[in-house]
């Protein structure tokens, strides 16, 4: 075995020095080294040897290997003309910048929002965006003749044979959600208080699409239940919450508002001293307020003994306030020019 290793080994150097062509250097490559060459069966024979040979006569030939490798390459780069190898390698260029990808503006201030909320105590919940009237409307005390539950403001699906990730849902057609309140029912039906969750996601409404509307958007909602939960706890959250994310001088007012889903309700505006939008001082930021007996009954929940409160703000607007962008379609064309100066909103 010895021998004809240094038998092959001679023919290899006998054919790489007659060889003058990258084509040629590739079929000597080949014979030595393909699935059924030289080397490949040198090493299948290894197994027919007595045991005390195995090792030593393996040593040979992977030794053979590799020196049979280094030949090839030494041949190859003594082919290749002296311009090519200069051209492939210029020490003089500066080097070629590597463009870096980072999170979208929205994921990224989602997260942030999600981490605040995470220091209060919260948890992350998450529910499907296929719902049924019964979650998106029914549970949260929304009357059947509200303008949302019609046509033109929610879309609603045609196909009843779409499966939702609830494998036995509640009556009512499906539609795809506009609010992220459904988490907060589907939370409640399977946890008893202390409840303490926030809810991102994406939400859909039949908007005509223009500077400030969409029919797809992010939305942030919170819902929190216990007993002796007050007003001045949905109060204290909220202002904490947005002081981190526009500022500790960030000032507040509650406006009474109507939500079906919670009573009493508010709409909460921010003025950040110097820094108004568009000449406007107070630039309105959340809805909220406590929920609504009903909706606690409905779940199973006593509201004689619970308490609680929700809330509910847009994550593009919060971005454009922040950001002082001027258009919420800016979020989807997928400008990166636009991502880039956005890439630190905070």
């Amino acid at each position: 075995m010895e021998k004809e290793i240094q038998d092959r080994e001679s023919e290899l150097q006998a054919a790489l020095a007659a060889t003058k062509t990258e084509s040629a250097l590739e079929e000597i490559r080949i014979r030595y080294f393909g699935r059924k060459g030289i080397i490949p069966a040198l090493l299948a024979s290894v197994s027919t040897l007595p045991p005390e040979r195995r090792r030593e006569v393996g040593r040979a030939i992977n030794a053979f290997k590799d020196r049979a490798e280094a030949a090839i390459r030494e041949k190859r780069a003594a082919l290749t003309p002296a311009s090519v190898q200069s051209a492939s390698l210029d020490t003089t260029l500066p080097g070629r910048p590597v463009a870096e990808g980072s999170l979208h503006p929205i994921s990224r201030m989602s997260r942030q929002i999600v981490e605040i909320f995470r220091r209060l105590g919260f948890a992350l919940a998450d529910g499907p965006e296929v719902e049924t009237e019964f979650y998106n409307f029914d549970a949260l005390n929304t009357p059947p003749d509200h303008p949302a539950r019609n046509e033109q403001d929610t879309f609603f699906l045609r196909d009843s044979s779409l499966l939702l990730a609830d494998p036995s849902p509640k009556g009512g057609r499906l539609l795809l959600r506009s609010q992220t309140s459904p988490v907060q029912i589907r939370v409640m039906e399977r946890q008893r208080p202390p409840i303490r969750i926030v809810a991102p996601g994406r939400c859909y409404r039949r908007d005509e699409i223009d500077a400030t509307h969409s029919i797809a958007f992010f939305q942030v909602e919170g819902l929190v239940v216990d007993e002796d939960v007050s007003l001045r706890d949905l109060k204290g959250t909220l202002e904490l919450v947005f002081r981190e994310l526009l500022g500790h001088d960030t000032r507040f007012r509650f406006r009474p508002h109507y939500f079906p889903f919670t009573e009493p309700s508010f709409e909460i505006d921010g003025f950040r001293p110097g820094r108004s939008q568009a000449g406007k001082d107070w630039l309105e930021l959340c809805g909220c307020g406590m929920v609504h007996p009903k909706v606690l009954t409905g779940v199973g929940i006593d509201p004689d003994r619970y308490s609680g409160f929700a809330f509910g703000f847009g994550i593009e607007r919060l971005l454009m306030i922040v950001g002082e962008v001027p258009d919420l379609r800016f979020f989807t064309e997928n400008d990166v020019r636009f991502l880039r100066n956005l890439s630190s909103p905070i």
